[in-house]
């Protein structure tokens, strides 16, 4: 099964919960010089297996952050991808506790791209309130940033 190379790159992020013991992804060049992915090693050319990588953040992390500007300090702000589990969770948990909140996916918006090269991101959700970003999620560490924020 031959996938083009965005479908390729797109499907390896989703399936990427999958140790190389139950799967690989590989890579090959055609005649033409074209990339292709697959999950079956080509038996007529030579491929490489990659390795892949996934770049959800499950352990969140808290640091501090300029990057809201005055306008924003007050709101929070979450950077995700479609495809991100963890971004569903906090999203989902913001919705049921009624939390405003701005959503800016880095796939699909051209300022949520932007911001997350800005940031320097790793992975996604990044969340921001007030001066403080998570890098994650986790109702409590997000609760103490929010409650934190508010006091101001």
């Amino acid at each position: 099964m031959i996938i083009r190379p965005w479908i390729g790159i797109f499907l390896a992020m989703v399936f990427l919960g999958f140790s190389p013991a139950q799967g690989e992804i590989y890579s090959w060049k055609d005649a033409s010089g074209r990339t292709h992915f697959s999950d079956q090693k080509p038996e007529d050319v030579s491929a490489q297996s990659l390795e892949l990588k996934i770049n959800t953040i499950n352990a969140p992390s808290v640091s501090d952050s300029d990057f809201l500007d005055a306008r924003e300090r007050g709101k929070v702000v979450m950077y995700s991808a479609v495809w991100c589990g963890v971004c569903k969770k906090a999203r989902r948990y913001f919705q049921q506790e009624g939390i405003a909140f701005n959503e800016y996916d880095i796939e699909t918006s051209r300022k949520g791209r932007r911001d997350y090269e800005a940031l320097n991101g790793r992975g996604v959700p990044i969340i921001l309130v007030g001066s403080k970003r998570m890098d994650g999620f986790s109702t409590k560490r997000f609760m103490s940033l929010y409650e934190g924020n508010k006091s101001r």
